[in-house]
């Protein structure tokens, strides 16, 4: 079963129809095959073999997107990295995927040239820059495929267990952790979300986001597996989103909820214009209802939200779900398993609060030699997620919040979700996150960052004022409110509380 298959059938079968589309490049299947059989063959060429990594550190880009097909089909294992990685965090992480060759950006050609003396098992040979570099030891992403064939390299056997991809965690809560992804899981990625999604061979799917996020390879996967078109942007612009959705008739789109959040502000934002959507899909934190309330009523019957973990459990929401059941995030996915367990790791009734630990055919083998970590995460093959959550009577999930973002105040649990959700009610409010930091009488007490439309449409005292008129709890009233021009996010588009929260702990025990 090997994930790299997929394209060279649809080269055969359906040669004509777009598979790829990238700024000004349009490529058919057949071309785009042709262009991945090149980097394959050339990586071969440098010996790169079955097992082997090949990192990356690249924007959205088709040297990108021809990495993760080539890879796949000569058995290597792919290493996304962030381009927004430092030169500390980003030898750390190289070194501890055991990288053996790197394709970047010419961007990073200084800084790997920097920590160069680190990188004990890159030859100079594998070190590959998209453009022609200043700094020596580098060879051309071009200079190394257009020598190479275009002929389908020497088929490499698979079996399910064999690691197609290894996507580091984003670090909400620490240290990133390198997520092994098989043949398999990636397949079920196929198929599942091609169903869940209703998508077809004629589906348009458009991606604005990040695409080293696992979460863009929810409709990555199933596009490619049913051979439809796939639209890759380099980065989120809600004028271009709006535009090209109307030019290409997109169907499918994958947000994550800072996107949505931009593109029901944008004056761009059109309904007529989104009309050809039929998934508006939300991945990476919750949404607030607020929000959700809007797109649903401009957008109606589009909405689908998605809660995972890229280490393997999801639930849907699913469009038609909608209606009666807005705040959840929707049941478990077909063939997975779910609990909420006490702290005692007791199941708890439905409406009772408890950790959120799930099973199913996408689980993790583990995290990337870290057998110590995996036997934290998953116990007696269930994957513990460390997020708090309830469910109804008909088994649909209702997300509270992660265990370490929730606030002991006064020896009581405040959930900052229910504290942001009532912030983002008010009309000058574009985001809200919502944090614990000291307190001398309460140990902990809630302070609220936040993002305005306008920078003048409000005071931080008038809204902290307006804040604690609405919560139902006088431990949910806010300390203080920050007015900031933007949170601090991952390459995945998630705000990093932790963060947020570091200067007030500093110097402090608390799980920063």
């Amino acid at each position: 079963m090997n994930i790299g298959s997929l394209l060279p059938s649809h080269a055969r079968y359906r040669p004509n129809h777009t598979a790829v589309v990238f700024e000004d490049s349009r490529l058919s299947f057949r071309e785009f095959n042709s262009r991945v059989n090149r980097l394959a063959n050339a990586l071969s060429s440098l010996e790169v073999k079955k097992g082997d990594k090949v990192a990356t550190i690249l924007p959205n880009c088709l040297s990108l997107l021809e990495t993760y097909w080539a890879v796949a089909k000569i058995g290597a294992v792919v290493v996304p990295l962030s381009p927004l990685l430092r030169e500390k965090a980003l030898t750390a992480l190289l070194k501890d995927s055991d990288g053996g060759t790197i394709i970047a950006s010419l961007d990073f050609a200084e800084p790997l040239a920097t920590i160069r003396h680190e990188l004990h098992n890159v030859p100079d040979e594998r070190l590959i820059v998209t453009a022609s570099s200043p700094v020596p030891g580098f060879q051309t992403y071009d200079e190394l495929t257009c020598r190479a064939s275009e002929a389908e390299p020497p088929k490499t056997e698979i079996v399910d267990g064999d690691p197609c991809t290894i996507i580091y965690s984003s670090g909400t809560t620490g240290t990133p952790k390198g997520i092994v992804h098989t043949h398999y899981i990636r397949a079920i990625y196929c198929t599942l979300f091609a169903s869940t999604f209703r998508m077809s061979p004629e589906s348009v799917v458009l991606h604005s986001g990040s695409i080293v996020f696992n979460g863009a390879f929810l409709t990555l996967m199933p596009a490619m597996y049913l051979g439809a078109k796939y639209i890759l942007h380099k980065s989120f612009d809600p004028r271009t989103f709006v535009e090209t959705v109307a030019r290409e008739s997109v169907t499918h789109v994958m947000m994550v909820p800072s996107q949505i959040v931009a593109l029901l502000s944008s004056p761009y934002f059109s309904a007529e214009a989104l009309k050809s959507l039929e998934m508006i899909g939300t991945v990476g934190a919750p949404l607030h209802l607020e929000h959700k309330e809007k797109l649903n009523h401009c957008l109606p019957g589009r909405f689908y939200e998605l809660y995972g973990l890229t280490e393997g459990f999801m639930t849907v929401l699913d469009k038609n779900h909608y209606a009666s059941k807005p705040n959840s995030v929707g049941p478990p996915q077909p063939f997975f398993d779910m609990r909420i367990i006490n702290w005692q790791g007791k199941d708890v009734p439905p409406g009772e609060i408890g950790e959120i630990v799930g099973r199913g055919p996408a689980l993790m083998p583990g995290y990337y030699k870290r057998p110590d970590l995996t036997a934290q995460a998953i116990v007696d093959g269930w994957l513990h997620t460390g997020d708090l959550g309830y469910v109804d009577e008909d088994g649909f999930l209702y997300l509270v919040d992660r265990k370490k973002d929730m606030i002991i105040s006064g020896g009581t649990n405040v959930f900052p979700k229910d504290i942001e959700e009532i912030i983002v009610q008010h009309p000058a409010v574009r985001e809200a996150a919502v944090f614990g930091i000291p307190s001398e009488k309460w140990g902990e007490t809630p302070l609220a960052a936040v993002i305005l439309h306008q920078s003048d449409a409000v005071t931080a005292e008038g809204l902290c004022e307006w804040i604690n008129e609405r919560v139902d709890a006088k431990n949910q009233r806010v300390c203080a409110v920050t007015i900031v021009e933007d949170f601090p996010r991952s390459s995945a588009g998630k705000t990093l509380k932790r963060l947020l929260r570091e200067p007030y702990w500093s110097g402090r025990d608390e799980k920063i």
